[in-house]
């Protein structure tokens, strides 16, 4: 596979089997978050990794911050995301370390995080591997956010859930990048993913 046919053919996934990466896989993945677009060299992303016996108790924590945030959370959004945490093969959590007091603003501190997290999502393609990006209303709950060792200002982007994807994957339909492009020619553009 060429690299771009690696990036053309990543897609997410949260049908993921064991193996999750090893140790050693894991920091071989993560070097690519290294590289990420980072203005003022702040490398604001933090990982926690959650497996093994820590996804239940995860777990137990994600659904506590549903219930802080939602007394009256369907049971059913709760059991799901109960069994989701439990038994995804490897959890990231993804941290945001972030400084509002430096000259960098705080949206580039975020960005740089984003980016950071899509070269994990590339080198997990590139290595065999598949995972999901997951958010959600947990990923705002302060209580959570510290639990995991992100007291404010920090923040989290939410999870990844990593794995071996199970079965083979149907290639999602891209869309044209032409209906997301245009030229400039002095006066403000439009595009064509914006007319439909």
């Amino acid at each position: 596979m060429t690299p771009m046919d690696m990036l053309l053919t990543r897609a997410s996934t949260d049908r993921l089997a064991d193996p999750a990466p090893s140790d050693a896989q894991l920091s071989e993945i993560l070097a690519a978050a290294m590289r990420a677009p980072d203005h003022g060299k702040l490398r604001p992303w933090r990982y926690v990794v959650i497996r093994d016996d820590a996804r239940p108790l995860m777990a137990e924590r994600i659904v506590a911050s549903m219930l802080r945030l939602d007394a009256n959370a369907p049971e059913f959004k709760i059991e799901k995301r109960r069994k989701r945490f439990s038994t995804m093969p490897l959890i990231l959590a993804l941290g945001m370390h972030l400084r509002p007091d430096n000259k960098i603003p705080m949206w580039e501190q975020e960005m740089a995080v984003a980016a950071a997290t899509m070269n994990v999502l590339n080198a997990l393609h590139a290595t065999g591997f598949g995972g999901v990006w997951v958010s959600g209303d947990v990923a705002e709950d302060p209580v959570l956010t510290e639990e995991l060792g992100f007291p404010a200002p920090h923040r989290l982007a939410g999870f990844l859930f990593i794995g071996t994807p199970d079965g083979e994957q149907p290639a999602p339909k891209r869309s044209d990048p032409a209906e997301f492009t245009a030229p400039w020619t002095g006066k403000p553009v439009s595009f064509a993913a914006d007319r439909t």
